[in-house]
């Protein structure tokens, strides 16, 4: 059981963490979502369950941008309507699909992405749902049947599916399988690499289809030491294969799309076409990434 000690009311003196107005837990243990959640459920009535970026984070998916999220919650809507500063509600007409994780109430996986739909960039939604699909909380069959409803979000949620991935291993390769989806780049996630005895010696983040190179996402764990001596190795047995590697940060990414498109390109033999940055940037702004994407949810998360 946990032992944040929440508390309705005022509390003064360092022992305690504010949450927002009237609702306190202890500060030890340090900042847990956990902890901080069990506090929210005091001013939640019965039938109330964590969604949104709320119940993706709990369950441990991965989380798109950078941006201070409120608590997201939903609840039938005869409940009571809770009002605190950092709650954002969500009424439903009709019975809420719910589950439990970590002994707290939350959407199914489904209905989470839904409510995300409501708010989130096509890129932000990729992220979330494939680390809900890697962690089979989620099956695309789940969302198929979810997205013929006559749900607010359920157009978005449609235009997301065939999107999804589960074989995607990190947010940010998540990302750049979608920059190469926007530009018409064909490729194959975790394309296997084939030494002369059929041996697999790697699993590439893509293969671009009918050519000899790989793209792939290098984060800043492949610099340290130990990996980084793994990584020479992974390299040399991948060109002695005839295959050309390029590996991108999260900086080239989101700043320098128009460099990965075009190197794609030369290996497809065909001309640049401006529509394909131009689908990329639209995607990249839309999201948590983006400046219109960060505005946009805050004036919504904010009442403004």
């Amino acid at each position: 059981m946990r032992t944040g000690n929440p508390v309705r009311g005022h509390r003064r003196g360092s022992e305690w963490r504010r949450l927002t107005y009237g609702l306190y837990r202890s500060s030890l243990p340090a900042r847990s979502l956990a902890h901080d959640l069990d506090a929210w459920r005091l001013l939640l009535p019965e039938g109330a369950a964590f969604t949104h970026l709320t119940a993706a984070e709990l369950c441990g998916w991965w989380m798109p941008g950078q941006i201070r999220c409120p608590v997201f919650v939903a609840l039938p809507e005869r409940g009571r309507y809770p009002r605190r500063p950092g709650l954002v509600v969500s009424r439903h007409r009709e019975g809420l699909p719910t589950t439990e994780f970590d002994g707290l109430p939350v959407t199914t996986a489904a209905e989470t992405l839904l409510a995300a739909c409501r708010d989130l960039g096509l890129l932000d939604l990729a992220v979330l749902g494939d680390s809900a699909l890697r962690l089979k909380q989620l099956t695309l069959t789940e969302l198929e049947e979810t997205a013929r409803w006559r749900r607010r979000g359920v157009r978005r949620l449609r235009q997301l599916v065939p999107l999804l991935d589960k074989r995607s291993q990190s947010p940010w390769e998540s990302i750049m399988r979608l920059l190469h989806r926007a530009a018409d780049i064909p490729v194959e996630p975790q394309m296997e690499v084939i030494d002369a005895f059929g041996r697999v010696i790697a699993h590439a983040d893509l293969g671009i289809l009918g050519t000899n190179r790989i793209h792939e996402y290098d984060g800043d764990v492949h610099r340290e030491r130990g990996v980084h001596r793994k990584d020479l190795a992974r390299e040399r047995g991948i060109a002695e294969q005839g295959t050309i590697r390029f590996g991108y940060t999260s900086v080239e990414l989101r700043n320098d799309g128009a460099s990965i498109i075009a190197a794609a390109d030369r290996a497809l033999g065909r001309s640049w076409d401006p529509r394909r940055i131009q689908r990329w940037n639209a995607l990249l702004d839309d999201s948590l990434l983006g400046m219109s994407g960060r505005r946009r949810v805050h004036q919504r998360w904010s009442g403004g």
